[in-house]
């Protein structure tokens, strides 16, 4: 059990009252030592919670004056206090077996943690899913969750986790599913492993025996140079379509028996595919969007409606840490940019960019510039750190721009850069957005990855 540690407290609120501070340890509130930030949460929205903390002055009682459900005004440092949960699936297709050696120690960090989907949308396997999980899970309705299936057949999804019990887990995904939890499902797609024929098989047993899944988004498999699995390879553009006409077929199948289109593809299948995105429709909320499903959609229609004059409303982040004060966001949900941005001048604009990013913006581009009212090239950067099929602009690295900067021999007025390529304003290969902007002529403005974000960095 690691105790964690306020790293925000707000101003006015009852902690601040009470005299907690940036470090206090939290042991225990009304004499329970909560397991993670869930079960803190819970204990926090009584009335008049008393907490146990310690600090180098040793430990002492809190009294705190609230009501029921009022926030406290605290953040802590972690979400889970006694163990996360890590994976005992050694999948083949693993992006983090596909990892450089030499990162940070928390990217090599592999979960299976429910707590973690529910908090954050993390995909679990289940795997590790037991009954007094399954217990807490009903007992206080958490979801939805986030379940990898990649396969219903026993033999092909075992082979695929490398792990015996991947042929059974599934059994947790009907328990869950028959107890009215909200699940969202995804299938890894692996060209000659599982997909045509077994994705066939998968998605009809989905729509027989599990037609209580929220959404399944089906996301092709990333290759990084690193990878040593010689059976894996990536989607030609002839696997996609053919994938993407089992996706539909399948879609209008679950739209004719349940009424909702249950699957839904990722946006690289169709751009490596070579084929349309379908109509905001048809992605039915957009319930995985931060999966990569939907996102050049949800972009080109925000910025038809900024053309309108009007404001589009995005797709909600998915987990729940937003509506659980105390928890931090971790993962995805990390802050991304928290500095200032420099003050710009006028003309050009370059939009840094992964290849998706640019194949995706090209048609675009024309339009953006009425809006922006800046002429607006695209900087395309090709991702040699990880290298293989990792084009999107959430895994750029600082490595590769700090390279693009030096070979861009007319560069623009300013660069925008997409904030999902940073956490905390550090890259993925843990150079940080000082020392781009460093080596950079110009300003190097961060944006939102959305219409709205880059329009209002290429205007200011």
């Amino acid at each position: 059990m690691s105790n964690p540690t306020v790293i925000e407290v707000v101003g006015e609120s009852p902690a601040a009252l009470a005299g907690l501070t940036l470090g206090d340890e939290v042991v225990a509130v009304n004499g329970i030592v909560p397991a993670d930030v869930i079960e803190y949460q819970q204990l926090i929205d009584d009335p008049d919670p008393e907490l146990t903390v310690r600090n180098p002055d040793g430990e002492r009682l809190v009294m705190l004056t609230k009501g029921p459900g009022e926030p406290l005004g605290l953040r802590l440092s972690s979400s889970i206090f006694d163990r996360v949960q890590t994976c005992d699936n050694h999948c083949e297709f693993c992006f983090i077996y596909q990892l450089p050696p030499g990162m940070r120690k928390t990217l090599y960090l592999k979960d299976d943690d429910y707590r973690l989907s529910f908090l954050y949308g993390n995909f679990t396997t289940l795997t590790r899913f037991t009954e007094l999980d399954l217990a807490r899970v009903v007992e206080e309705r958490l979801g939805p969750l986030y379940v990898s299936i990649h396969a219903t057949d026993p033999g092909t999804r075992t082979r695929m986790l490398r792990n015996p019990r991947g042929a059974t887990s599934l059994r947790w995904l009907r328990a869950l599913l028959e107890h009215d939890i909200e699940v969202h499902g995804q299938i890894v797609l692996c060209p000659g492993i599982n997909n045509g024929a077994v994705l066939e098989q998968t998605a009809a047993e989905i729509v027989a025996r599990y037609p209580k899944l929220a959404s399944v988004g089906i996301v092709p498999l990333g290759l990084s140079r690193y990878n040593t699995e010689p059976a894996l390879r990536v989607h030609t553009a002839e696997d996609a379509r053919s994938d993407l006409d089992i996706v539909h077929a399948w879609q209008e199948e679950a739209l004719n028996r349940l009424g909702k289109r249950m699957f839904f593809a990722s946006d690289e299948l169709y751009l490596v595919a070579g084929v349309d995105l379908p109509a905001a429709e048809s992605y039915e909320g957009f319930a995985q969007h931060e999966n990569g499903i939907g996102m050049v959609r949800a972009f080109a229609d925000e910025l038809a409606s900024l053309e309108g004059g009007t404001s589009s409303s995005l797709p909600v982040l998915t987990g729940e840490w937003r509506t659980i004060p105390s928890a931090p966001g971790e993962g995805y949900r990390a802050p991304r940019h928290v500095g200032d941005d420099p003050v710009a001048g006028e003309g050009t604009v370059g939009i840094v960019t992964g290849r998706y990013g640019a194949q995706a913006l090209g048609p675009l581009l024309h339009r953006l510039e009425a809006l922006a009212k800046r002429p607006l090239r695209l900087v395309p950067i090709e991702n040699r750190f990880f290298g293989g099929n990792t084009a999107v602009a959430g895994l750029l690295v600082g490595a590769d721009i700090i390279d693009m900067l030096a070979a861009d021999t007319d560069p623009p007025a300013r660069y925008l850069l997409p904030d999902v390529a940073l956490s905390g304003d550090r890259f993925l290969d843990d150079v940080t957005l000082d020392e781009v902007r460093r080596r950079s002529p110009v300003p190097i403005i961060v944006t939102p990855a959305t219409a709205g974000g880059l329009i209002e960095g290429a205007a200011a």
